[in-house]
């Protein structure tokens, strides 16, 4: 689905990625750890179109036939790639409903004037849009707070609300930047199991990156490890668990 072919990102002297490697198959749920400072947000900003990358290129579909290196983030996400944020990104003055309705824009076919005149076929696609609105605010458990600013939900709800928005995109990618930051507990297991229902439910091939190490290792078949910019360790939990450089970029040496 995803193949990220020998990346380096660099900003003046500082190098944040330095030559990274990695793929993603369909279906999978894959982990970006890495200590703070590693370059992690900056690979999904690399695959999103935020930034272009200095060196390398980025590989998307099935058959990794779409040359994405470079892209607008609007095109990205038109073909079917979408991310949520660490900092999470809501339009907070407006309704729970808005923020799914506004994922769902990409999609429509109207243009100003069929809004404007509220033609038929506009009202069609409005009625389909909030129809896919609602049935994705009550998969995440918001239906009943659908009216309610967006400011007002408690966080976890928002890190919901932000998920749902970027499902409104019909994703065929997802990449999730650290979905259970300031979560407790309990919010933090909801969210693994959420995670995997809406991946199997809309055929989804996750990418996320995650500090939460219980949350990584319960939920990802595969993890890269970045340190300094650079991949210092891959494989399944179990592995890169034992990986004595993991260890050190973590906890440092004597």
């Amino acid at each position: 689905m995803l193949k990220i072919d020998d990346v380096t990102m660099q900003f003046g002297g500082v190098v944040a990625v330095n030559g990274f490697t990695a793929q993603i198959d369909e279906g999978q749920i894959v982990g970006l750890i890495g200590p703070n400072g590693a370059g992690k947000t900056t690979v999904f900003n690399v695959i999103t179109g935020v930034y272009s990358p200095t060196k390398g290129r980025i590989l998307y579909g099935p058959d990794l036939n779409e040359d994405i290196t470079g892209k607008r983030s609007d095109q990205i996400t038109n073909l079917g790639i979408c991310r949520t944020f660490q900092n999470i990104r809501l339009f907070k003055e407006l309704s729970v409903m808005d923020n799914v309705f506004i994922g769902n824009h990409l999609r429509l076919k109207s243009g100003l004037l069929s809004s404007l005149l509220r033609l038929p076929h506009y009202r069609k696609e409005e009625a389909e849009a909030y129809e896919k609105a609602s049935y994705l605010l009550k998969k995440v458990g918001l239906y009943e707070e659908r009216e309610e600013k967006a400011y007002s939900l408690p966080y976890g709800m928002q890190r919901r609300l932000e998920i749902a928005r970027a499902l409104a995109t019909e994703p065929k990618l997802l990449l999730l930047d650290e979905p259970a930051a300031g979560m407790n507990p309990q919010e933090t297991q909801d969210l693994m199991e959420f995670i995997v229902e809406i991946k199997d439910e809309f055929n989804l091939t996750i990418f996320l990156i995650e500090h939460h190490m219980d949350f990584v290792m319960g939920i990802c078949e595969h993890i890269y490890v970045l340190d300094h910019g650079m991949m210092i360790s891959q494989g399944n939990p179990s592995q890169v668990q034992t990986d004595q450089r993991v260890i050190e970029a973590y906890l440092g040496v004597e």
